[in-house]
């Protein structure tokens, strides 16, 4: 069975979210400081990705990661950024503060897309941010008094620098970007290092990081790096959203950090939103 560019860029984006919304919850069960849980969330995935990729480029995979020239090392080092303010974030402030900025991800790439690709989003992706974008408007007003003010400001660079990754994709279609991708998370691993303390693993820990590592970071960063070759960077972003509400509910469920009336109220219409956005997009292709 075919599938149109549309279909496979909104099934990748979908499924990369599903496996991240854990995220969260598994950040919080660490028993591991911010830099050691860095080291190994860039550590592991890369090893991981590295091994896929040999067997995908082979000898080919130096050559063909330089060969991603500006563009590439752009996203390296965008996608170093944000992974090591997303940890930092959610250890500095409420689960859902951190998830809302992530939320603004989608109005950021619509308007860099607008800005540097001259990429116009259509009136219903327009409609669909504009929606969602109140909707955390509404939970960020009872959110932010709960949290802290450096977890929120480094929760609002993690979605300044997914909007500019996903621009930096959408920029160079025909790259893959995978490769330059690992080789960021080999930065992550090597800063976090350097600030590290004690790289032991010890009871659950020993399940839960390698998990989250493998699930929740290796998986989805593939698979967020190529969905953007197929759909507006502002489309992915708000698949996105979707962790915005199911991220505080696995942290609800497991750990009792209740959200708020206003985040389940303001998720139901970010789910709602984004459900009538991807089905009218599917009926479009």
């Amino acid at each position: 069975m075919q599938f149109s560019d549309q279909k496979k860029g909104m099934l990748m984006a979908f499924t990369a979210v599903m496996f991240l919304t854990p995220d969260s919850l598994f950040i919080r069960l660490a028993n591991i400081n911010s830099w050691n849980l860095i080291f190994y969330r860039g550590l592991i995935p890369f090893s991981v990705v590295f091994i896929y990729l040999l067997f995908v480029y082979k000898s080919k995979l130096i050559k063909k990661t330089l060969s991603n020239g500006s563009r590439g090392l752009a996203y390296a080092l965008v996608f170093t950024v944000t992974n090591i303010t997303f940890v930092i974030s959610i250890e500095n402030t409420n689960v859902a503060n951190t998830l809302i900025m992530l939320a603004l991800a989608p109005m950021l790439s619509a308007v860099l897309s607008l800005i540097f690709l001259k990429e116009i989003p259509d009136k219903k992706t327009w409609a669909a941010i504009t929606v969602t974008t109140l909707s955390v408007i509404y939970i960020f007003f009872d959110a932010v008094d709960t949290g802290d003010m450096m977890g929120n400001a480094l929760g609002l660079l993690t979605a300044f620098g997914l909007a500019v990754g996903a621009v930096i994709i959408r920029s160079a279609k025909k790259i893959d970007l995978v490769p330059s991708a690992m080789f960021g998370k080999l930065l992550v691993a090597l800063i976090a290092f350097y600030f590290a303390d004690n790289l032991n693993l010890k009871d659950n820990d020993l399940i839960i990081v390698p998990l989250m590592c493998i699930m929740c970071v290796a998986i989805p960063f593939v698979l967020v790096t190529i969905a953007p070759r197929y759909i507006t960077a502002a489309e992915v972003n708000l698949f996105f959203l979707l962790e915005t509400i199911l991220g505080p509910i696995w942290v609800w469920l497991v750990i009792k950090e209740q959200p708020s009336f206003e985040t389940i109220v303001g998720g139901v219409v970010i789910i709602t939103t984004i459900s009538i956005h991807s089905a009218l997009s599917l009926r479009k292709s």
